[in-house]
C-alpha cells in the first residue's frame, strides 16, 4: 500500500464481464491507493464502453497491449480460467505485478509453474480467494484463537446455490463445458474450504464424494441440450489438524438456496457465521457465538 503522498498503485484489468462489473471495478473505485488506468476486453467496443462508464483512460482489446502499457503497474486477470495461464505468464515475463482471479488454473501443476515464475521474477502475485480476508472471518478466527470455544470439536460447512442446476442462462452457457472449470467444486469448492481452512485450520484426513446430480444440461433460451460432464454436488468428512471432525457439503443447483452455513463446536461454546446468500453479498457473514451457561445462545 502506497504511504501517504506515494503515487498509487495503477491497474490494468483483462477481461470486463459481470464479475468485473459487479465486483472488482466497484470495490477498486472505492480504494483511495489505487487507480483503474486501463481495460480490455475481446471486443474493443465493450471496453470502450465499460472505460466511458467508470471514467478509466485507456481501452484496448489485446490484453498484450494493456500489459506492457507504461500507465499499468499491477495486472489483474479476470477471465474465464482457462485462459489465466497465459495471461499471468505475460505479466509476470513483463515484470508486472498480477492478480488472479480464482481458480488460478486448470491444473496443479501449471499453478506450481507459475508460483515459481513469479517467485524467480520478483513480482508480487496474488489470487483471487478474497473470503478469507472479510471482517467476519477474521474476526471468527480471531474468537476461534482467544479460546472462546475451548477445545474445538467439531466443525460443519454447508454452501447452497441455485446456479449450477439442470438449466443454464445464456451468460451462464460457458460454464457447460469441462474445460472451463467452472463448477461448484471449482468455483464453490474453492473459495469456501479456503475461507473455512483459514478459520479452523487444515485437514489431516478427508474423503469425499463428489456427484453429478444433473446428467442433461440445458440452456434456457433454446432448449439446446447437453451431457453433464461436470460436478454439481460435493461432500467430504474427516479430521482437521487439531483433532476436530469436520464436514462439508457444497450443493449446486438448490431450488430455495440457503447460502452459507458454518457451524463450530467446542468444548466451552458454540459458533454459527451464516449469509442468505452464497454469493453476490451485499452484507457480510453474520458471526453468532455462545458460551457458558448450556442450552443458551
Amino acid at each position: 500500500m502506497p504511504q501517504e503522498g506515494e503515487p498509487k498503485i495503477r491497474i490494468g484489468l483483462i477481461g470486463v464481464g459481470n464479475w468485473a462489473r459487479y465486483g472488482h471495478i466497484p470495490a477498486l473505485k472505492l480504494l483511495p491507493e489505487y487507480s483503474i488506468t486501463a481495460v480490455a476486453s475481446r471486443r474493443l467496443d465493450t471496453a470502450v464502453s465499460i472505460a466511458e462508464k467508470f471514467y478509466i483512460k485507456h481501452a484496448v482489446s489485446d490484453p498484450s497491449e494493456l500489459i506492457h502499457h507504461p500507465e499499468v503497474d499491477l495486472v489483474a486477470v479476470l477471465p474465464p480460467a482457462p485462459q489465466h495461464s497465459s495471461l499471468v505468464r505475460l505479466a509476470i515475463a513483463a515484470g508486472k505485478d498480477v492478480y488472479c482471479e480464482w481458480p488460478l488454473t486448470t491444473t496443479f501443476e501449471d499453478a506450481e509453474d507459475l508460483l515459481r515464475a513469479a517467485t524467480t521474477a520478483g513480482v508480487r502475485h496474488i489470487v483471487g480467494l478474497q473470503r478469507r480476508l472479510g471482517p467476519s472471518a477474521r474476526y471468527a478466527r480471531d474468537l476461534l484463537a482467544s479460546g472462546y470455544v475451548g477445545d474445538m470439536r467439531s466443525v460443519r460447512l454447508h454452501v447452497s446455490m441455485e446456479y449450477f442446476g439442470a438449466q443454464r442462462s445464456t451468460a451462464l452457457a460457458w460454464t457447460i463445458g469441462p474445460d472451463n472449470f467452472s463448477h461448484v467444486l471449482a468455483i464453490y469448492g474453492g473459495h469456501f474450504l479456503d475461507l473455512l481452512t483459514q478459520i479452523v485450520g487444515f485437514p489431516k484426513t478427508v474423503c469425499a464424494i463428489v456427484a453429478t446430480q444433473f446428467p442433461i444440461l440445458a440452456l434456457t433460451a433454446t432448449g439446446e441440450a447437453f451431457l453433464n460432464k461436470t460436478p454439481d454436488e460435493v461432500v467430504a468428512l474427516g479430521t482437521l489438524e487439531n483433532g476436530a471432525i469436520f464436514s462439508v457439503q457444497i450443493e449446486g443447483g438448490k431450488l430455495h438456496g440457503s447460502g452459507l452455513q458454518i457451524d463450530i463446536t467446542g468444548t466451552k461454546g458454540d459458533l454459527k457465521i451464516s449469509n442468505p446468500k452464497s454469493f453476490t453479498n451485499s452484507l457480510d457473514n453474520l458471526v453468532e457465538g455462545a458460551n457458558g451457561d448450556p442450552g443458551r445462545w
